[in-house]
Parts: C-alpha cells; structure tokens; sequence
C-alpha cells in the first residue's frame, strides 16, 4: 500500500425509516485488498455501491484520487465504473444473449476501443482466468463458476484502479470459490489494483490484508485488523 487511494467519511444512508449505514469511515489504499465483513443486513453492500459511486450517501463523502464523487453526475459515475473502477457481483450479470468473449469485450467497447482490440483483450483475461474454451459459449451454457470467472475478467478488462467485489463467490460451491479468488488475486496483485471485498466467509475474507467488520450499519472497532 502507497498511499490512500479511496475514502469515505461520515458515510450514511437510510432506506426509509431504517438506517442502513450510521457514519462510516473508511479508507482503501493503493493495491490493497480491504475486506468487509459482518452478518446479513448489516450494509456490507450498502457501504460498497456507495464507494462504488452505484449509490449516493444520504450524508458524508466518497472521495476517489481527491475527487468528491457526490459531486458528480450519474453519467460521469457510470464512465467511472466503467474505466477506473471494475465491479463484481455475486451472480455475474453477464449478458445472457452475448458469447464469454463479448461480455468481456463490452467495457473495452463501450470505453471506444476498436472491436478487434477488444476481443484480443477479451480472449487474454478468459485465458488468464483458465476459461479460455468458453469464449464463444453464452452464459446459459456454463456452470456457474465459470460464468463468475468470466466476470472477473470483466471487471478487470480495462485495467481499473479499485475493483468492487459483492459477495463473489457467494453462488458458487467451495472449490468454484477458491478458484476464482485464487485468480483475482494473483490478477489484481499484478496490475496493482485495490480491492473492496465484501462477504460473510471468513476464507474469503482471508485473501484481504485488512478486514473491517460491519454490525448494524458501524464498524465494530473490535473486528478491524490485518487478515490472518
């Protein structure tokens, strides 16, 4: 870690009457992996799409590369996430109706990268994440393991600076799991590319260098630490 990268501070939001995040703060560095973890319902996504920029704070800032992103609009977030940031859900939501390479291609293409380029690229990340074989397969045709390490290679596609990832691995049996982390890993640790983790496995969060523990919407100051 080189220095802070992402902060939020003072970070709320309420659904209605009920609050879901009561003043967080917290800071992601350059290339490190941060772990957030806690029970159900405690705003562990809540907290990541408002970093991500997905969502807006009711109050508090998310500032990125001394850049306060409630100031911008949701066209400038959308850009953002889909050059500088990567994010990765539990379930993938890759595009049912295109091929593993095309969903990979999609944040290269809609950037403005030719579409030659872009399959190129495609096709390294597939490789990279062992699922090469499936670039021309449509997700309704792979397990979902698979489908979520194409994801990965979505989310890391264009290079991004921070990736979000919700509960990765959160559909996928043990071993499936442990594969696609092990790959983001070693991918992220390469390109130099922080992480904001959140899940409720404890081998999961094991892969982090800090871990910060959410319970009823504030962090438990007794659950942050180095992972391990």
């Amino acid at each position: 870690m080189t220095g802070a990268l992402l902060s939020g501070t003072g970070i709320t939001k309420s659904y209605g009457a009920t609050p879901a995040l009561r003043g967080i703060d917290v800071t992601v560095g350059e290339g490190e992996i941060v772990a957030i973890t806690g029970p159900s319902g405690c705003g562990k996504s809540t907290l990541l799409h408002c970093l991500a920029g997905i969502l807006r704070a009711d109050e508090g800032s998310v500032v990125y590369r001394e850049q306060d992103l409630s100031l911008w609009s949701e066209a400038s977030r959308s850009r953002l996430r889909r050059t500088e940031f990567g994010v990765l859900f539990q379930f993938g939501q890759l595009v049912p109706e295109l091929t593993a390479a095309e969903n990979v291609a999609l944040p290269l293409l809609l950037a403005g990268s030719g579409r030659r380029d872009a399959r190129e690229a495609a096709l390294g990340w597939l490789a990279r994440f062992g699922v090469a074989d499936m670039a021309d397969k449509r997700p309704p045709a792979m397990s979902g393991g698979q489908q979520q390490r194409c994801a990965a290679a979505r989310a890391l596609v264009t290079g991004p600076r921070v990736i979000f990832a919700d509960e990765p691995t959160g559909a996928l049996d043990q071993l499936s799991g442990e594969q696609v982390m092990t790959a983001m890993v070693q991918a992220v640790r390469e390109q130099g590319s922080a992480v904001v983790l959140v899940t409720h496995e404890a081998p999961v969060a094991a892969y982090a260098d800090r871990e910060i523990v959410l319970r009823d919407g504030a962090i438990d100051p007794s659950g942050i630490g180095i992972v391990g």
